[in-house]
């Protein structure tokens, strides 16, 4: 019995100076009707493959996911990592798959949507994580650099989605929620080949939702700031000039904090549920205020 319901219960005895028991059965069956109520998850039924699941905000994605009802393919390039992430879903009663890809090349592309087809029936939800960065200028990036950039960060999901529009059209619909940047809506020093293939992933959001309407599928883009990852907790550490870094950068952030994984995967959440039904080709930023100047 909860606390409530014992409150209650013990409300009604001292009232009326006998059991209450039929009233208390009452009581009680309206308590666990509001409780499953509640329980009820923005995402469930849903089946969603994320890609670049097994770290940072892939990791955080996958994980408020599950919590929110669905059945998650979590895909990377580790195997050990991304096992790690389905052994964690696994623990709140939701089915995961761990699933190898690299989402630069088609047949693997391929084989993680027909994966994910196969362990749960169907797939409906994709989002485009994985990526990629460099500290670049045009004339001082190696050519094959800019070719992995751009073959990570635009290619990738090129090639995602159109895996799992096929499947879509059998399911009646589905979503996309794509991971973009900040650097996809504005540009900054050193960043050449990211902003290109950020700003690629802008565009390609808005093409997609435009050609895929009508088929009910909704596509959009999340485009952070900088997100407190292991990584950028790497790149902004405990030494004078790391936290001299960290300093100037949160700075120019109005709200005056880095994003953090959770946040994104908060977003990626509405975005893959009923709850944004008529929101499609949107570029959200989630900066923190950053562009709003």
């Amino acid at each position: 019995m909860t606390l409530l319901a014992g409150l209650s219960a013990g409300v009604l005895e001292s009232r009326t100076g006998r059991d209450s028991g039929p009233m208390r059965s009452v009581l009680l069956d309206a308590l666990l009707d509001v409780r499953k109520r509640r329980i009820v998850t923005r995402l469930a039924g849903k089946v969603a493959l994320i890609t670049g699941g097994g770290t940072g905000i892939g990791r955080a994605i996958a994980v408020a996911f599950a919590r929110e009802g669905a059945s998650v393919a979590i895909a990377g390039r580790r195997l050990e990592k991304v096992k790690d992430v389905a052994a964690e879903i696994d623990k709140q009663g939701i089915r995961a798959l761990p699933l190898v890809c690299d989402v630069t090349r088609a047949k693997e592309a391929d084989h993680a949507v027909a994966e994910t087809v196969r362990k749960f029936g169907k797939v409906n939800v994709l989002v485009n994580n994985a990526g990629t960065l460099s500290v670049s200028t045009v004339d001082t990036i190696s050519e094959e650099d800019w070719d992995r950039v751009i073959t990570v960060n635009l290619k990738g999901p090129f090639l995602m989605s159109r895996a799992a529009l096929r499947e879509f059209r059998k399911a009646g619909g589905g979503t996309i929620v794509n991971i973009g940047s900040v650097l996809g809506l504005v540009a900054m020093k050193d960043r050449a080949a990211y902003c290109a293939s950020k700003g690629g992933v802008t565009l390609l959001t808005k093409a997609m939702a435009l050609d895929h309407a009508h088929e009910n599928v909704r596509v959009n883009c999340v485009c952070p700031s900088i997100v407190e990852t292991e990584l950028v907790k790497g790149l902004f550490n405990d030494s004078e000039q790391g936290r001299r870094l960290r300093q100037s950068r949160e700075g120019i952030i109005p709200l005056g904090r880095f994003g953090k994984p959770a946040d994104v995967a908060e977003l990626a959440v509405y975005l893959a549920s009923e709850e944004s039904s008529w929101l499609t080709g949107a570029a959200i930023p989630l900066d923190g205020g950053l562009t709003a100047f």
